[in-house]
């Protein structure tokens, strides 16, 4: 096969792709640009755009005052400067965290985004967006997340750049499609890749697949493109790998290391 990329080493390759080829391969941004910046701050998704990264992706959560905010933990111990449960903080605590300062000193002040404060960037920006929605066990608290992500996305988003919504719950993704059906829904799989993928897929109406990249092989990915899907791969920060997966057939990669990638992939 033909190689979409020539890669020669772990941190650089070279590359000479058709017009057709770049016109279906893109990278995302995991968390922004999440290797130089601290992971879902506004700085991590502005240094994904300086970089040209065309895409972004960012996990959901809700505080306890209904806000849907951009965080991956449901605890704010790892990222931040606060401990404690996300949904025991309203909106007005937000100016009192810090979610930079443990990622360097040039990111001390950063804050907690809103969804909104998402939603504005990327209207300004064009950046493309995929939301991973978390939720836990609770139904009700499920559906209040549900209802905060649509709210924000009918109230504020101007569809000029494309929207995902991801998860690993594919009951939540059911929910989303029957009350949002216009929003493009991705199905998130772990590793080992689960023999019944297909029917998850297809009980969600799902357009985009996202497996693991963790023991992902080729013939997994051409059952998958095979059926009609796109596959985004996560998390890829292994430009070599990247490479072998792209000429697989994958449409997107995921990765910490957008910024590193070349320029046909980030535009």
């Amino acid at each position: 096969m033909e190689n979409i990329i020539s890669e020669i080493t772990e941190n650089t390759f070279q590359y000479n792709p058709s017009a057709s080829e770049k016109a279906d391969k893109m990278v995302m941004g995991h968390r922004g640009a999440s290797s130089i910046a601290p992971e879902n701050t506004l700085a991590a998704f502005q240094l994904a755009e300086d970089n040209n990264v065309p895409w972004i992706e960012v996990d959901v959560g809700m505080l306890g005052d209904g806000t849907v905010v951009i965080c991956h933990d449901a605890t704010l111990d790892r990222c931040s400067d606060h401990n404690g449960l996300l949904c025991d903080k309203i909106v007005t605590d937000l100016d009192d965290i810090d979610a930079g300062a443990w990622f360097g000193l040039d990111f001390v002040g950063e804050r907690i985004p809103t969804l909104v404060d998402l939603i504005l960037f990327t209207n300004e920006t064009g950046m493309n967006l995929n939301l991973e929605i978390k939720s836990g066990s609770d139904k009700a608290a499920t559906d209040r997340l549900i209802d905060g992500i649509i709210r924000d996305i009918n109230h504020h988003w101007q569809g000029g750049q494309q929207l995902l919504l991801s998860s690993f719950n594919y009951l939540l993704l059911a929910e989303v499609k029957r009350r949002a059906p216009e929003i493009s829904l991705g199905c998130l799989f772990k590793s080992p890749l689960p023999v019944d993928w297909l029917t998850s897929m297809q009980y969600v109406g799902a357009e985009f697949v996202h497996p693991n990249d963790k023991g992902l092989t080729e013939p997994q990915v051409k059952a998958m493109t095979d059926a009609g899907y796109s596959v985004n791969v996560w998390t890829v920060n292994s430009l070599a790998r990247a490479n072998q997966l792209y000429n697989w057939g994958v449409a997107g990669i995921c990765s910490d290391i957008p910024q590193q990638f070349p320029p046909c992939y980030r535009n």
